[in-house]
């Protein structure tokens, strides 16, 4: 569903378990085996986890398990006996589904202090801020001729009909930031109104991501030059689409340990990996997403091509909580009929 050069070095990188042995003894210790649950995107670069074990005797074992909504629905179904010890890619928009259904357990993070506490879902430390990947509209300026959407309001001017594709809410991680941001740049009472002028307007509606982005977006050789994408999505373009600043809504991902894992003790150590320094530094090169730790440094490139949106929409998680499923209903009939 998301970014699919990140699902293929997914793919290359942990087509097996990582395994290795502690540094700096004669013999090889007994080394503690993490699993960690994850979503399609997740990547790491390579060698980092492997310097990881020696430093620590962990392996990690990764389970790649669909897109943000998928991974929350199989970490639902499965609390009851968990399929790993720590896990990936929850985000913000299925944050509070998997904190009422009492999917993680409660772990301060010490490194939790250095920036992913600005995220924060509640005050539980049940779930830690690993990135922010704002999703916003991607434009391809080749295509429109000078004339560029900058707000929400555009996409419903008859000079931007059928320009523009989204991704399904009910099936999309995206689909579903950029409904959410609709709602709270209109309100609950405007809203509907917004969606069917898009729709008078000729916006397609497809599953996920990938098709919106790499089928169906003209800077990636289809026919729509105005795509749901991410903020950071340009950095992989090379300067030649640009993310639409005034039409993000705040999307965080989070890990957490999960309730009832086999190795809770060393999913810490993980986690706290996960929020460290190293694998902080090398997030926006290998799943183009901003990192949550402060004062990591950015690739030169993003200062002009995916600048971090610095105003972007967003709702309390339990506003999102109790109303998630009704919109989703509303807008699918509402859209699809």
């Amino acid at each position: 569903m998301r970014r699919i050069w990140a699902v293929l070095a997914a793919v290359a990188l942990f087509g097996s378990a990582l395994t290795g042995c502690s540094a700096g003894t004669s013999t090889a210790p007994q080394t503690h085996e993490v699993t960690l649950v994850t979503h399609d995107s997740f990547v790491v670069k390579e060698g980092l986890l492997d310097e990881f074990q020696k430093a620590t005797g962990i392996t990690v074992k990764q389970i790649a398990s669909g897109d943000a909504g998928e991974l929350t629905n199989k970490l639902v179904l499965t609390k009851a006996n968990p399929i790993g010890d720590v896990a990936f890619g929850v985000d913000s928009t299925f944050a509070s589904r998997a904190l009422a259904e009492g999917v993680f357990a409660e772990y301060a993070s010490p490194e939790a202090s250095k920036g992913a506490q600005r995220y924060k879902v509640d005050d539980s430390n049940r779930l830690q801020a690993v990135d922010v990947g704002d999703v916003c509209l991607n434009i391809d300026p080749a295509k429109l001729g000078g004339v560029e959407p900058t707000s929400y309001e555009d996409l419903a001017d008859p000079k931007f009909k059928d320009k523009l594709v989204v991704e399904n809410p009910a099936t999309s991680s995206p689909g579903l930031a950029f409904l959410l941001g609709t709602i709270a740049k209109f309100g609950e009472n405007g809203w509907q109104d917004y969606w069917t002028k898009l729709k008078a307007n000729g916006v397609k509606v497809v599953s996920g991501w990938e098709e919106a982005y790499n089928q169906e977006f003209s800077a990636t050789g289809g026919t729509r030059p105005i795509v749901v994408s991410y903020a950071s999505s340009p950095s992989a373009e090379g300067g030649k689409t640009k993310a639409v600043l005034g039409t993000c809504y705040r999307q965080v991902e989070y890990a957490g340990v999960l309730t009832g894992a086999k190795n809770s003790a060393d999913a810490q150590k993980v986690l706290d990996f996960l929020l460290g320094e190293k694998f902080q530094a090398q997030v926006a090169e290998q799943m183009y997403v901003y990192p949550s730790r402060e004062g990591v440094a950015l690739p030169e490139s993003w200062a002009k091509d995916a600048p971090l949106p610095t105003n972007p929409q967003s709702l309390p998680a339990d506003k999102v909580k109790d109303n998630r499923e009704a919109w989703v209903e509303q807008w699918r009939k509402l859209v699809q009929g």
